[in-house]
Formats: structure tokens, sequence, C-alpha cells
């Protein structure tokens, strides 16, 4: 992460966000945390990166997420030039998944 955008709220941030155990727990944290469209923007981000890890092109990522392909260039670029986020969280799910 860029050190400008280091700081003591979003520590505390991602402190309670790790703190929370069930992805119900996580459901109720995010409704009351953000809008429904800042959700299913994060979702949607997420969604191409997957897609984008399975080696899809840009079309059928389009056709499935609805996502424009300014958004799908920009989760490209974070996972080619990024800080390895989308990387490790996509590594640790596989992982996840095969135990």
């Amino acid at each position: 992460m860029k050190p400008i955008l280091k700081d003591q709220q979003l520590d505390s941030l991602f402190e309670a966000i790790l703190c929370l155990e069930t992805k119900e727990e996580c459901y109720d944290f995010f409704d009351d945390l953000c809008t429904v469209l800042e959700l299913k923007s994060l979702s949607q981000r997420y969604h191409v990166a997957r897609m984008l890890s399975d080696h899809h092109v840009y079309s059928d990522i389009v056709a499935e997420t609805g996502a424009s392909t300014a958004t799908i260039s920009r989760v490209n670029r974070s996972i080619n030039y990024g800080s390895g986020g989308y990387a490790t969280v996509l590594k640790r799910l596989a992982e996840k998944k095969q135990d």
C-alpha cells in the first residue's frame, strides 16, 4: 500500500475487519460501513480479479460482471503492478479449497 494511505484510522479499520469471524459478521459490518453501491463496486472488482487470474478475456468479463473496460484495466494493472493483495487472497482461497 502506498505510504500516503497508511494512517491510524485505516489501521483501525483493518483491525476491525480482521476481528470478524463469520461471513454473516462481514455482511453486518459492511452493511453498516458501506453503501450498497460501494459494496457492489468492491465485489465487482474482486470478481474481475478472479476472472483475470483465470485468464478470461475482457469481453467475457464485461459480459459476466458488467464492469467497464476501464475498471477491468485498472484491476489488471493492480494485479500486474500493484502491491500483491489480489494474488495473496486468490492464492489463499485456492489453497483453502484444496484442504
